[in-house]
């Protein structure tokens, strides 16, 4: 696939890390998984604990979530919940490869900051930018939009 070196395994599959607090998991998370998934031969979404974020469920509670948002026939995605740096949990788990969605110049900025220290780490980063149609979105306007939509039932 491209990634060679110790992290690709003895098998040559490559597995992609795609972290993130996915507080909720929208379509937007949804589409970067999809292309990863087409990139690399496995995909783990890393439903990660941010200290500066504090999020209305647990990780746990989080993972359960994406892991019903997923398609049933992705079978190379999986879920794990995780509290650890992104590039400790790719060393034990044999990941090539952190995978970043970017929707403009500043989520880009940051993003660069966190792939040096991973790169410093171990770990290389792949962004994959996000679909025009969906770059508007994030984690935080779907919550405000959630809590504003009525409520059925």
């Amino acid at each position: 696939m491209g990634i060679d070196g110790p992290s690709a395994g003895s098998s040559g599959r490559v597995r992609a890390v795609y972290p993130g607090s996915f507080d909720p998991f929208t379509p937007g998370h949804l589409d970067v998984v999809d292309r990863a998934r087409r990139l690399f031969d496995e995909v783990v979404v890393l439903v990660a604990v941010n200290s500066a974020k504090h999020p209305g469920l647990d990780e746990h509670q989080r993972a359960a979530a994406v892991r019903t948002g997923l398609p049933a026939g992705w079978t190379s995605v999986t879920v794990a919940a995780w509290r650890g740096l992104t590039a400790d949990y790719c060393l034990r788990h044999g990941a090539a490869v952190i995978v970043r969605g970017v929707r403009n110049t500043t989520d880009l900025q940051a993003e660069c900051r966190l792939a040096a220290m991973n790169e410093s780490l171990g770990v290389p980063t792949v962004f994959l930018p996000a679909q025009p149609e969906l770059a508007a979105m994030s984690s935080t306007a779907a919550r405000t939009l959630g809590t504003s939509l009525p409520r059925s039932g």
